[in-house]
């Protein structure tokens, strides 16, 4: 189940009577280990024009708070993309695009919905000796946009793609994530007309919606302030053909019909080089909070972005082209005073794609992660770090940065911290060898 986009997976294929059964059982191991998932009550809305990629209906779903809250989550799903008839069509598996078969009507009632985040569900999960935490975005409304176009949620063309191997007829698909965001966007406002805060956020690919389409949502809800929070869905500078993002950002540009998008965006964002997304939206909002979190061996999206595009593509030099782009971007940010963001070094879940995800635990960061000195390990002979700065877990930054509004920037070094743990240990084989099932 690790292609099924649990975990802010990459992608997912047509799910076979096996992989149903074992999502049974990952769902039964989850709610064992974490104390977490949602027992909303959920609308469901269905609007004339929206539709998934093969066509069918597109469906979203609403949470109305149970308090009268005036806030509102935007939250945008995760699940790969495509640009050719494998990654559409599910064959590609892990690096396609999620739900090629579209979208069922009790979509909230099953595992990803339920549980992907702790942020849709208002509370950390807590595990055995390690209680549920209640987060800032406790009892807000919520829009929640499942993925199932494999446009990052922003595409606007319809391709007839054709399989290359000659043994399945040509496959015509619908990339209308720009379509479905404006039109739940719009029926939102309807819905929540006046939104006090709001906050668009989304995983991978919903990360990577977070950026491309928060003009666009925040335009039309039209909050007293508003939050962005990019969870591990990069969109990096890529200015010149050399660059190591532009082949994958000229594929989606023409598969996708993305000018037809750009040409809605005001002239602080420059068409070719959609890396200077993140400085419109802090110049468009320079009252807004804006964030970026995800790990720096990050080796799902990392894949994604340079695996079939670059060479050499081995792990380590896939890590070593994000690390470099990820350094790019960290600079470019900083040049942003509205801009925050939290970069974990690694955790063991999901081969540290996601911070967000299931649970909070190994999502935490320290500027100043480093060695211990030897009569340092009396206390914890098993852990080889020690942070010498701030531990900063993501239920502390979400707190800061929503209810605080403050700027928190926090880049951490290298280290084995999470590796070292013998509690993730425990954890990361039982979720990862649930997901691998």
């Amino acid at each position: 189940m690790k292609n099924h986009l649990l975990l802010g997976l990459l992608a997912a294929a047509a799910v076979p009577a096996a992989t149903a059964q074992a999502e049974v059982l990952v769902s039964g191991i989850v709610d064992v280990l974490v104390d977490g998932g949602n027992n909303y009550s959920w609308q469901k809305v269905e609007l004339p024009g929206t539709k998934c990629g093969n066509g069918s209906q597109y469906k979203f779903f609403i949470h109305r708070s149970d308090t009268g809250s005036q806030n509102l989550l935007f939250m945008f799903e995760g699940g790969g993309a495509c640009w050719d008839y494998d990654t559409c069509s599910g064959r590609a598996g892990v690096l396609g695009a999620a739900n090629p078969n579209g979208l069922t009507d009790d979509y909230m009632q099953q595992f990803t919905a339920k549980y992907v985040s702790p942020i849709v569900n208002g509370a950390d999960p807590g595990l055995p000796f390690r209680s549920r935490k209640d987060l800032v975005t406790k009892d807000w409304n919520i829009v929640y946009m499942p993925y199932c176009t494999g446009d990052v949620h922003v595409g606007n063309n319809t391709v007839t793609y054709t399989d290359s191997t000659g043994a399945q007829p040509p496959l015509t698909w619908h990339h209308s994530g720009y379509s479905n965001t404006l039109a739940a966007a719009n029926y939102a406002k309807t819905q929540f007309p006046s939104v006090n805060k709001l906050l668009v956020t989304g995983f991978s690919a919903g990360g990577t919606a977070t950026a491309s389409a928060y003009y666009f949502v925040r335009r039309i809800t039209n909050p007293a302030r508003g939050y962005y929070l990019n969870d591990s869905g990069p969109i990096y500078l890529a200015a010149n053909v050399n660059d190591r993002s532009r082949a994958l950002h000229d594929k989606i540009r023409q598969s996708w019909n993305l000018n037809s998008v750009f040409s809605q965006l005001p002239a602080s964002f420059d068409q070719n080089n959609m890396g200077t997304i993140n400085r419109m939206v802090a110049m468009e909002f320079p009252n807004d909070q804006l964030a970026y979190t995800a790990y720096t061996r990050d080796y799902n999206y990392s894949r994604f972005s340079y695996e079939r595009f670059l060479t050499p593509n081995d792990k380590e030099s896939v890590l070593s082209y994000w690390k470099q782009d990820q350094d790019r971007l960290v600079a470019e940010l900083n040049l942003y005073n509205n801009f925050s963001y939290f970069i974990p070094h690694a955790r063991p879940i999901n081969e540290s794609h996601c911070t967000t995800i299931i649970t909070f635990v190994g999502a935490h960061a320290c500027q100043r992660m480093e060695k211990k000195r030897w009569y340092e390990y009396v206390s914890e002979p098993w852990q080889n770090w020690k942070c010498n700065s701030e531990f900063v877990p993501m239920d502390t930054f979400l707190s800061r940065f929503i209810n605080e509004n403050q700027r928190i920037r926090i880049y951490e070094p290298a280290n084995g911290y999470n590796d070292d743990d013998p509690g993730m240990d425990i954890l990361a084989p039982l979720i990862n060898g649930a997901l691998g099932g």
